[in-house]
């Protein structure tokens, strides 16, 4: 494998997308057309993947897919000599959220066997199909509805999911993945600005992304409108048929069980310990020292994906507005996919 072709084709594979993004659609020629069909055919499929969103999802990827991005990213790692068929079974929570673990195959020089989720279906096969023509290289891929005839797999599922595929995959290399959220942790004193960037953490994606934050923490005096003020700008939300009957279903919940809880019309926020919240709703929680935040997230440390909080605060967080914007070397549960292919 010619691993300087491969990083040719994914540069051609983030002009080729760019391109795409930045046309209307009446200067659209018949591949752009099939590109965009492309997007509405999994909208109607699958509701919460939205035209905005499943592009949100493309522009990330074409911003990372850099000559300089993937060959910093690679020059940690040594490429295997002895390929391997390696199974991915992909979540399918947010548009293109398995993309990763396939380029990072395919990278490693390996095979990946590819188990679809049913709910993103159409974006990986067509993205690897133009990654394949703009390489000139004969990418080797499979797609499968059942897997078979594999040496290691990399699994994303449930918590209960997870319980059956380490019980199935229990005699291969694995990496098994399961459910995650995200925090955040305010100090006080943060701008409307950034409080604004934190909003994109919550509502991005409908809040389905293990990366979204469904859980933030306060300082015991802080007022919770300033918080319902930075969530304005994603007020459209509500008219999104399926959020819309998450947050009537939970509200209706809250005042049948008299619970106490805030609400914007959009988003409800209730003070609750729990790290994960429903669908339009964000759990949160008084703090008075920050060595109580510490010991929490201590404790969760293997359901949380990543923390949002000024740098100050010393938590080895993301800065507010940075949740879905990963790095190629920014890996989910913090296990080290390349790492796991080279030796495999």
């Amino acid at each position: 494998m010619n691993i300087e072709n491969q990083v040719l084709g994914l540069t051609e594979l983030s002009n080729y997308i760019k391109a795409f993004l930045a046309k209307k659609p009446e200067n659209f020629n018949e591949n752009d057309s099939d590109f965009e069909l492309l997007l509405k055919k999994s909208e109607m499929e699958n509701p919460w993947f939205t035209i905005d969103n499943q592009k949100f999802a493309l522009n990330q990827w074409a911003d990372l897919l850099t000559g300089e991005n993937i060959r910093k990213w690679l020059a940690g790692y040594t490429i295997s000599k002895t390929q391997k068929r390696v199974g991915l079974i992909l979540a399918g929570n947010i548009p293109l959220v398995g993309f990763h673990d396939v380029i990072s195959v395919v990278l490693s020089n390996h095979i990946p066997v590819i188990k679809l989720s049913s709910k993103d279906k159409y974006m990986v096969p067509f993205l690897l199909k133009k990654w394949k023509e703009f390489s000139g290289e004969n990418i080797e891929y499979e797609f499968v509805e059942r897997l078979n005839n594999f040496d290691a797999v990399i699994a994303t599922g449930s918590n209960n999911t997870a319980r059956y595929l380490e019980y199935y995959f229990k005699n291969h290399l694995n990496i098994i993945r399961k459910n995650r959220t995200s925090v955040a942790v305010l100090k006080g004193d943060e701008t409307p600005e950034e409080l604004k960037l934190l909003a994109n953490d919550i509502f991005q994606y409908f809040g389905l992304g293990c990366r979204n934050v469904t859980r933030i923490f306060i300082p015991e005096e802080y007022v919770i409108d300033r918080l319902f003020e930075s969530f304005v700008g994603f007020h459209d939300i509500i008219n999104h048929n399926k959020y819309a009957n998450n947050y009537e279903y939970n509200r209706a919940v809250y005042l049948l069980n008299q619970d106490k809880f805030w609400d914007n019309n959009f988003v409800m926020m209730k003070e609750d310990d729990k790290l994960f919240s429903p669908l339009s709703v964000i759990n949160f929680s008084r703090y008075s020292s920050l060595d109580e935040v510490k010991n929490f997230l201590s404790e969760n440390e293997e359901s949380i994906q990543c923390i949002a909080a000024k740098e100050e605060l010393g938590l080895n967080s993301i800065a507010f507005g940075e949740a879905q914007n990963p790095s190629l070397d920014t890996y989910a549960d913090n296990v080290d996919t390349m790492k796991f292919l080279e030796v495999i």
